[in-house]
């Protein structure tokens, strides 16, 4: 776990070798969220990064009997 400061700016620093685990660049975007009383701060992914992340998957669903 790594801490942060807020800033007089209200920014923050993401720490070094999670920038690095994540391959952040700058300018990436995020989607900040507030969930629980905690902030969640989520990278948005261009979808070509995202292309064959579910390789895998199970795609068998058993569905209830007159359900399409």
């Amino acid at each position: 776990m790594s801490i942060t400061i807020l800033s007089p700016k209200f920014q923050i620093v993401i720490p070094k070798h999670i920038r690095k685990a994540l391959k952040l660049e700058p300018g990436d975007k995020f989607n900040v969220i507030e969930h629980d009383g905690r902030i969640e701060i989520i990278p948005l992914r261009k979808l070509r990064e995202l292309r064959g992340f579910l390789r895998g998957i199970e795609t068998n669903v058993s569905r209830e009997k007159g359900r399409l």
